[in-house]
């Protein structure tokens, strides 16, 4: 745990530990490149936090867009975040939704470095 500790000290809990377990496969040079590419793909949980919330107020939807899930974005976009249900989940949801992308972000990077 100490070696995604001192490369991405930002990621916590379940994250974190998913991380970890791909960063002890790899050698010093490559678990560098990785941690680099991935903090600047990864996506914090509290900016879907406050995209979610976005959506109550302003545009429903722009969190979904951000996870690249253009369709749902697109259905909460034009439902008004599924009469705002959709977005309640969201926001209670937020860690796992952001998550989700990040695990997605790390296995397309393992491929390619």
């Amino acid at each position: 745990m100490s070696q995604v500790l001192d490369l991405l000290p930002e990621l916590e809990g379940d994250e974190a530990a998913y991380i970890n377990k791909h960063l002890s496969s790899m050698d010093e040079e490559r678990a560098k490149r990785f941690a680099q590419a991935y903090r600047a793909r990864r996506i914090d949980p509290q900016t879907i936090l406050l995209t979610t919330i976005l959506g109550f107020f302003i545009v429903a939807g722009v969190q979904r867009f951000m996870l690249r899930q253009i369709g749902m974005g697109l259905l909460y976009l034009f439902t008004g975040g599924l009469c705002l249900v959709g977005t309640i989940v969201d926001l209670v949801n937020h860690r796992s939704l952001a998550f989700e992308y990040n695990r997605e972000v790390a296995r397309e990077l393992i491929q390619f470095i």
